[in-house]
């Protein structure tokens, strides 16, 4: 064979062998998925440092820096009465050291200085006594027989009921001790119970022989006056009618109807007039 032929045959020899190899390679890998397009975080709620009570403060107490604490809360959850600590956080935080508090905060709870009051060197009764209002204190029962078996605490609410004997109704009857009771006050806010202001935790306190009640310059007169004149006691609410409206009482002072009780000879007879 010639020279030319045998190179020609070795190039198809060497051709056929590559086919042969590319037919008999594996195919190739499928490309690699594409990668997920990355997922944009929701933004995080702006924050503000609020002004919020470090632990339970109660009623009349002096708020002190230990009392106070800054606590970071949402923005948009925030109410305008807040102190904030976006201004001048320090300034903000000693107008209220030194404060009364008129009304308890509990731990955590944002301050409001309507709940709080400067007191000026007063006493804390003064203090926490809303506008036009009087603190007025009564005598009663030590033995807790003139206050709800003792059970009155600050904050309730109470009516005022006078006893006395009244001579003319019994004159009008013939003799005989006439005992009439009329509600002086109705729905009065108690501020203290001898020098209790506040119960906590469920501590028991002791049963005083006063009651400081919290009056309107007219009831103040109508009170003081009744003490004068009869026996005075305090008939216990209950919290679901703190809102309620009483019968109103006449210019002088006395309910509508009254509870009489007439005693002749030894026996009691109740009896009703308006």
């Amino acid at each position: 064979m010639k020279k030319s032929r045998l190179v020609v045959a070795g190039i198809a020899g060497v051709a056929t062998l590559g086919a042969f190899f590319l037919s008999s390679a594996p195919p190739p890998p499928p490309p690699a998925p594409a990668a997920p397009a990355p997922v944009a975080e929701a933004p995080r709620p702006q924050t503000v440092d609020v002004l919020v009570a470090n632990g339970d403060i109660l009623m009349g107490s002096v708020v002190n820096a230990q009392d106070l604490r800054w606590q970071p809360f949402p923005k948009d959850a925030t109410n305008p009465n807040f102190i904030n600590r976006e201004g001048d956080g320090e300034a903000e935080m000693k107008s209220v050291v030194g404060s009364i508090a008129r009304h308890p905060f509990i731990a955590h709870e944002p301050m409001r200085r309507e709940k709080l009051i400067q007191s000026n060197g007063s006493g804390f009764l003064s203090a926490i006594l809303p506008p036009g209002k009087r603190a007025v204190a009564i005598n009663t029962e030590p033995s807790g027989a003139s206050s709800a078996g003792g059970f009155i605490l600050p904050n309730d609410h109470v009516d005022i009921v006078r006893v006395f004997r009244d001579e003319e109704a019994a004159r009008a009857r013939g003799g005989g001790e006439v005992m009439k009771s009329e509600v002086v006050v109705g729905n009065v806010r108690v501020l203290a119970i001898g020098q209790n202001v506040q119960e906590r935790n469920g501590e028991k306190f002791i049963t005083s022989q006063t009651a400081t009640l919290e009056l309107d310059p007219r009831q103040t007169e109508q009170v003081i006056l009744a003490q004068r004149q009869g026996t005075l006691s305090l008939a216990l609410r209950s919290i679901q009618d703190v809102n309620k409206v009483d019968t109103p009482v006449s210019d002088d002072g006395s309910s509508a109807r009254r509870g009489l009780t007439l005693v002749r000879f030894g026996v009691a007879s109740d009896l009703m007039s308006k």
